[in-house]
This record gives C-alpha cells, sequence and structure tokens, in this order.
C-alpha cells in the first residue's frame, strides 16, 4: 500500500470541543486537504470523525484535531486507522 491509496481514519477528540466552531474548522479543514468523511459532536461532550483520503492527508487532519481551532482545549485524541470504503462523497457536518 503506498501513502496515496485511500485509507480511513476514524477519531475522538475529547476536552473542550463542543461550542468552540471545532466542527466547522474540522470540515473546512478537510475540505481543504480533499479529504471526505464526517464530523459530529457526541453527547459525552467529545466530537467524533471518521474520514477518507491519501495516508498524508488524514496525517494532517490528525495534526488539525490534536490542536483545534484556537477556542478549543484537547485533552486527548483518540484515532485508529483502517481501509477505505469509499462510502463517502465531501465531508459534512452531521447532526
Amino acid at each position: 500500500m503506498t501513502d496515496l491509496a485511500p485509507t480511513r481514519l476514524h477519531a475522538r477528540v475529547h476536552g473542550l470541543v463542543q461550542g468552540v466552531y471545532f466542527r466547522d474548522t474540522t470540515r473546512q479543514t478537510a475540505r481543504a486537504l480533499n479529504v471526505a468523511g464526517w464530523v459530529r459532536n457526541m453527547p459525552d461532550g467529545s466530537v467524533e470523525v471518521t474520514a477518507e483520503g491519501t495516508r498524508p492527508a488524514l496525517e494532517s487532519l490528525l495534526n488539525f484535531l490534536h490542536a483545534g481551532p484556537i477556542q478549543a482545549r484537547i485533552e486527548r485524541v483518540e484515532a485508529e486507522w483502517g481501509a477505505a470504503t469509499g462510502e463517502f462523497a465531501g465531508f459534512h457536518v452531521r447532526p
């Protein structure tokens, strides 16, 4: 598998990540990186992200998730890598 083969990233971001434009800035970042998938708030206060793209693009997205927008306070990021399914068209905020 090359770095340009499609890959999947699933991440949960914990900390002060809701109400600080985290989902919108994640969407903007993912779209700029040409990554497909979604982001949503979770009931426990975390944010969940599932994204597919090249490994370098997803690593850049993961770096963003570790930093977040300026108002966010990231405590930890849990990330899992897997095979892409190709099920996404674009990157969206889920309710």
